[in-house]
């Protein structure tokens, strides 16, 4: 079914207008009993089709929706960032020096195929993402595992090169685990397009129209025989945001990601709806800019852009407080940032001229921002815009060049832009995008083209140890780093949002963005 046209003006100002009249009219409950039917079919709606369904090359956090339907992992994080044992029947115990974990796995988890889960496929699993000749995007998130041994049929040891902390918070956002030999059984277009039987989770995939519709039905013989809760999950892509919110207002969808800011505090509050925001720890708003190309080659012109950016007025009327600015790459709400960085590289067009000043381009310069022509949670196209009039204040013109995401994305991992905006998720932990674009070797190290030794070293004391409370002086001075050498201009950081109908069971907004629905139905 192809989305229908809507005005998205008009569409809205009859839901303000009119919305009593509209939503109380028989006509409209008829059309909404219709929709769902008896029930047992949940819809949610979300703005950007996935390009595949395999764990280990998402890199969409709001389309993996889908692909955590099918996919399981030793551990998960919850609706509030915690982590907490799924296939592992507790958090693992850790060696003394941080380098050996120890799993205890849940003895009544089969696959899909009807299968048994061990420890040998959890074994089979990681030894297959490690591989480097199976071109796995999110290996170099594991790359310090050295090695995984089935200690018996349901106890595995995981051997880091190095103490790494952060890893268990990746799993299941960058991995699932699979049957053992699956992956020489079937090829990899199958785990991309079609994975029926291969994972062990609470949906079984049905079927994938590309920019239409994802389908799952109900596994009857997941270990949790209480989940999910519905029959049946449609995931509509649709990313026109006045289309999503008219299938809300019909009832041809229950729940949807990326609401309009403009419009989500009114809409939330209308008797045909619900909705929350939360804010999220890992995503960031930001300008990736590329720091071997001029003229983001001199850190005084980047200090200088990020002083120009008035991010409290893109906050309060681009995104009408989903965004929470910081300067930093740290929410100002986060227990780890560090409010004196943040502020030495906050707006002032007094400090944006004197960084130009003394850069190597004082008469300004020019370069094109390359801009995702998808939504990623919020859209960053109209932020774009009042970033290029904040810039041409103090002399640099920027000129915008919207780009399809597979091409805009080839081009920030591939590092031939020279600036890029973009809103970037990680699963929350405040090491993971620092280090995957800071550091080399990693996911976007490309990107940035920046590296620096004290980096590594901070990065490294951070990796030994949980403790907020040890940790805060390690980001603190990270962050200073950061304000001195400014390798990317934060904007700040995402809120996730939801709208759903009164009639949604179950449904919280989950703070590391993705939607979670295993326990949510439609009454």
């Amino acid at each position: 079914m192809s989305n229908p046209p809507i005005d998205r003006r008009r569409f809205l100002g009859l839901a303000a207008a009119g919305t009593a009249a509209f939503t109380g009219s028989s006509f409209l409950s008829d059309s909404i009993a219709q929709a769902q039917g008896s029930g047992g079919t949940l819809t949610i709606a979300i703005p950007t089709n996935p390009l595949t369904l395999d764990p280990f090359n998402l890199l969409n956090h709001d389309a993996m929706v889908a692909s955590q339907q099918i996919y399981e992992n030793l551990v998960e994080t919850d609706l509030d960032g915690n982590l907490r044992p799924q296939l592992a029947k507790a958090l693992p115990t850790i060696s003394a020096d941080r380098k050996s974990y120890i799993f205890d796995l849940r003895e009544d988890v089969t696959f899909q195929n009807g299968q048994k889960m061990t420890a040998e496929d959890v074994k089979y699993s990681f030894d297959f993402l490690l591989n480097p000749a199976n071109r796995a995007a999110r290996r170099t998130v594991f790359t310090r595992i050295s090695r995984v041994t089935a200690l018996s049929p349901y106890r595995v040891q995981f051997d880091l090169s190095e103490p790494y902390a952060p890893w268990l918070y990746y799993l299941t956002k960058m991995m699932g685990i699979f049957p053992a030999g699956s992956r020489e059984t079937y090829n990899a277009d199958y785990f991309k397009q079609t994975p029926i039987g291969v994972g062990t989770g609470v949906g079984i995939f049905e079927d994938w129209k590309p920019n239409d519709s994802l389908v799952f039905r109900r596994n009857p013989n997941h270990w949790r025989r209480d989940l999910p809760k519905w029959d049946r999950l449609v995931i509509r892509i649709i990313p026109e945001d006045s289309v999503r919110v008219a299938y809300l207002l019909t009832g041809q969808a229950d729940i949807i990601s990326a609401p309009p800011p403009r419009d989500f505090s009114r809409l939330r509050t209308l008797p045909a709806l619900a909705g929350a925001s939360r804010q999220t720890l890992g995503g960031w708003c930001v300008f990736w800019v590329n720091t071997i190309k001029p003229p983001f080659d001199d850190a005084n012109f980047r200090k200088a852009v990020s002083c120009a950016m008035d991010r409290q007025t893109m906050a309060d009327r681009i995104y009408y407080g989903l965004l929470e600015p910081s300067a930093m790459p740290a929410p100002a709400s986060g227990w780890w940032f560090d409010k004196p960085s943040s502020d030495a590289v906050s707006f002032n067009l007094d400090k944006a001229r004197e960084f130009l000043a003394r850069s190597k381009y004082p008469r300004g310069a020019e370069f094109d921002l390359l801009l995702p022509s998808d939504v990623y949670l919020l859209d960053v196209k109209d932020a774009a815009v009042v970033a290029q009039a904040q810039l041409a204040r103090i002399g640099i013109k920027v000129n915008l060049k919207p780009l399809e995401l597979p091409v805009f994305a080839s081009q920030i991992f591939g590092g031939t832009h020279t600036a890029a905006m973009q809103v970037s998720m990680s699963p929350g932990e405040p090491t993971f995008l620092v280090s995957s674009a800071f550091t080399a070797n990693q996911g976007l190290s490309k990107t940035t083209g920046y590296t620096n030794p004290e980096v590594d070293s901070l990065l490294q004391q951070a990796y030994l140890d949980d403790d907020q409370a040890r940790l805060k002086p390690i980001y603190q001075r990270l962050q200073q780093v950061m304000a001195e050498e400014m390798p990317a201009i934060w904007l700040g950081f995402v809120k996730a949002s939801n709208l759903w109908r009164p009639s949604v069971r179950g449904f919280t907004v989950n703070q590391g963005v993705t939607i979670t629905v295993r326990e949510t139905t439609v009454a």
